[in-house]
């Protein structure tokens, strides 16, 4: 398994064959293999200036904690050791890879946000119904609202993995991948092939 952490810088485009291909921009320098275990390996990147004794154990052979982590579940495909540092050149243009990475939060919002609901009528005496949901269950029987109903609530802030992302482009540590990427400008995002 090949796998990369690194941070989202942002969006821009290149041109391939006469076509504008959209990409977004990922820095991963820093990036060490910084724990093995027998199920997997963990990569980090930066260094954690307050730790306490059991993380600088832990981390012994890296020289600090990371400040980003990332675990992954298998073996790491090249014999690497902790504390060494990996490349954006593990991966070659064209390379499909899986991309994985904390979406957007978008606070709490209403059903009509969050699932698309119509809201009420704009007529009528309506003067108070447009963004609600309406009937939100049956009356004697259950008698209650069931689990899982579409309601407003907290939007975003969730793990997204995209798969089959291509590699469109590397420069030095920067990796460009084609289309969006999941998360905020300086989030953590892992980039990996099964």
């Amino acid at each position: 398994m090949k796998a990369l952490i690194g941070i989202k810088k942002g969006m821009t485009r290149v041109f391939k064959d006469d076509k504008v291909v959209p990409v977004t921009i990922i820095d991963t320098n820093g990036c060490v293999l910084s724990h093995i275990e027998p199920e997997g390996f963990e990569l980090g990147i930066g260094n954690r200036k307050r730790n306490n004794q059991a993380m600088q154990g832990k981390y012994k052979a890296v020289g600090g904690v990371p400040v980003l982590r990332k675990y992954f579940k298998g073996t790491y495909s090249e014999d690497l050791k902790p504390g060494d540092e990996i490349k954006a050149e593990i991966f070659s243009v064209g390379d499909k890879v899986t991309v994985t990475g904390i979406s957007k939060g978008k606070g709490f919002a209403g059903v009509v946000k969050r699932w698309g609901f119509a809201g009420g009528p704009r007529t009528h005496g309506q003067s108070d119904r447009l963004r609600a949901p309406g009937s939100i269950g049956a009356g004697t029987d259950p008698g209650r609202v069931l689990k899982g109903k579409k309601m407003g609530g907290r939007m975003g802030q969730d793990r997204v993995t995209l798969k089959e992302k291509e590699i469109v482009g590397i420069k030095d540590s920067l990796v460009l991948i084609s289309g969006p990427i999941p998360g905020s400008k300086g989030d953590m995002v892992a980039i990996f092939e099964e």
